[in-house]
């Protein structure tokens, strides 16, 4: 599951034009919202667009997001079980 979380962190860093970070600095438990990473509700849905074209997931319930999307460990987990890729 290594590979898939530096892959998440490097797609993040793209997809949200986080130009400044790079991955070493993007912990595997750091929070992705609010402290942490500080990300908002428009980068959720960035993620929510990336999660359905990378890996064929889509999220219909806000809650499950909220799950999610808790860090890059919680990400690539869910990813491991759900994705097509």
């Amino acid at each position: 599951m290594g590979n898939i979380k530096l892959e998440l962190k490097e797609k993040i860093i793209e997809q949200l034009n986080l130009e400044d970070m790079t991955v070493d600095e993007i912990a595997d438990k750091d929070p992705l919202f609010g402290e942490g990473l500080g990300l908002d509700s428009i980068d959720a849905l960035e993620l929510i667009v990336m999660l359905d074209k990378d890996y064929g997931i889509k999220l219909a319930d806000p809650k499950e997001g909220k799950k999610i999307f808790e860090s890059i460990e919680t990400m690539a987990a869910y990813i491991t079980e759900h994705g097509k890729k």
